[in-house]
C-alpha cells in the first residue's frame, strides 16, 4: 500500500517566494507609493521581475550540473511558468492600463519603437512554451519535439534583454548586467554541447 505523498516544501516555498514581488507591488499600489507615474511604475516592475525570473529559470541547469544538485531540476518548470506569469502581467498592464486597448496605437508602438518590437517578439516566443509546459503536452509532442520547441526560450531571453536595453533611456547598467548574465548562461550551454560532442567523438 502506497502512503500519502510527502509535501514538496521546496516547491511550496518557491511558489510563495515568486509571489512576493506581486504582493509587494500590490502593497505599494494600495499605499500610493509608486510615484508620479504609477502606471509606468507598475509596468516596469512587472517587466523587471519577468526578466529576472526568466534568467533564474535558465540558471537552473548550469547550477544543477556545476554543483551536482539533481533535485534542483524539479523547480525549473515552476520558475519558467512564473517568469511567463510576470511577462503576461507586464504585457497586460501595457495593453489595459497604458493603452486602454487602443489597437492602432499599440500596433504603431510595436512597429516604430525597437523596445516594443523586441518585447512583443519575446512574448510571442514564450507563449507556446507556457502552453506546452504540462506533462500531457510533453507526451503529446514527444520528448524530442518538445525539447526543440522549448529551445525558443533562448532567443526569447535575448529579445527580452534587448527590450529592456532599448527601453532604458539613461542608465543602462541593469540591462547590461542582465545581458552579461545571459551571455554566461548561454556560453555555459555552448561549452557543454562542445564538450559532449568531443566525448562522443
Amino acid at each position: 500500500m502506497v502512503g500519502p505523498r510527502r509535501p514538496d516544501w521546496a516547491k511550496r516555498g518557491l511558489f510563495a517566494l515568486c509571489l512576493v514581488p506581486l504582493a509587494w507591488l500590490a502593497f505599494d499600489v494600495a499605499n500610493g507609493a509608486l510615484g508620479a507615474n504609477p502606471i509606468e511604475a507598475v509596468n516596469r516592475r512587472l517587466g523587471d521581475w519577468a526578466i529576472r525570473l526568466l534568467l533564474i529559470s535558465l540558471a537552473v541547469t548550469p547550477l544543477r550540473q556545476a554543483f551536482h544538485w539533481p533535485r534542483l531540476a524539479r523547480l525549473r518548470r515552476m520558475l519558467g511558468l512564473f517568469a511567463f506569469f510576470y511577462v503576461a502581467l507586464h504585457v497586460t498592464s501595457y495593453l489595459v492600463l497604458d493603452q486602454f486597448f487602443d489597437w492602432p496605437e499599440i500596433w504603431a508602438d510595436v512597429v516604430k519603437r525597437k523596445y516594443m518590437t523586441f518585447g512583443m517578439l519575446a512574448f510571442t516566443l514564450l507563449l507556446p512554451l507556457a502552453i506546452t509546459s504540462t506533462d500531457a503536452m510533453v507526451k503529446r509532442l514527444g520528448g524530442a519535439r518538445w525539447r526543440r520547441l522549448h529551445r525558443l526560450v533562448y532567443p526569447a531571453a535575448v529579445l527580452a534583454v534587448l527590450h529592456h536595453f532599448f527601453l532604458v533611456k539613461v542608465d543602462t547598467t541593469e540591462p547590461l548586467l542582465y545581458g552579461l548574465v545571459l551571455a554566461v548562461l548561454l556560453g555555459w550551454r555552448v561549452a557543454k554541447i562542445k564538450t559532449t560532442s568531443k566525448s562522443v567523438a
